[in-house]
């Protein structure tokens, strides 16, 4: 039985290729940028449909009420008919009515600017969205074309997924910078 696994000696050279340890640094840091952008993305994502949700309770407030309000109007309507077998009576009834009316069509303009705010905020977070979803592909895309540094021994792969990763990044910036 063995005692135990034997590991390969530990060499500090990079035998040739000096590229390895700032390829493999470069490869590091585009990693932790794409956990960053994945990040990002997923709580944007998330925002967007939280605020999505908030704003289709709006617009569900708003369609009660103008359900209510249309419901108002009927009975306001139909006061009016009666009224003339009391007048005192069908004069209250109208002014309750009324009343009822107008508070309806003032609550559904509140809550129709609300939906309309929150759909705003959903909007901007599934821009932000896009832009961080954009910088995560461009930073997978450099970080490989990095890898392949190692594999074919031409700094030009280097340079090349450099700049993908940096334009990932610029990306993301203005995902950051948008309001």
């Amino acid at each position: 039985m063995a005692e135990g696994i034997e590991l390969p000696e530990h060499r500090d050279d990079h035998g040739d290729n000096p590229l390895v340890l700032p390829v493999s640094l470069t490869i590091s840091i585009l990693a932790v940028f794409v956990a960053l952008a994945t990040l990002l993305g997923h709580r944007a994502h998330t925002e967007e449909l939280s605020l999505g949700t908030q704003a289709a309770s709006r617009w569900g407030q708003y369609q009660g009420k103008s359900d209510r309000q249309g419901m108002t109007e009927l009975g306001s309507d139909v006061i009016s008919i009666v009224a003339s077998l009391d007048k005192e009576k069908g004069e209250q009834l109208r002014k309750k009515y009324q009343t009822r009316m107008e508070h309806y069509t003032s609550d559904k303009g509140d809550v129709s600017e609300q939906a309309k705010e929150l759909e705003a905020e959903r909007d901007l977070a599934a821009r932000k969205a896009d832009r961080f979803d954009g910088r995560e592909a461009l930073l997978e895309i450099g970080l490989v074309i990095c890898s392949i540094t190692l594999l074919a021994k031409k700094k030009a792969f280097w340079f090349g997924g450099m700049a993908i990763g940096a334009a990932g990044v610029v990306i993301a910036l203005t995902g950051l910078l948008l309001h």
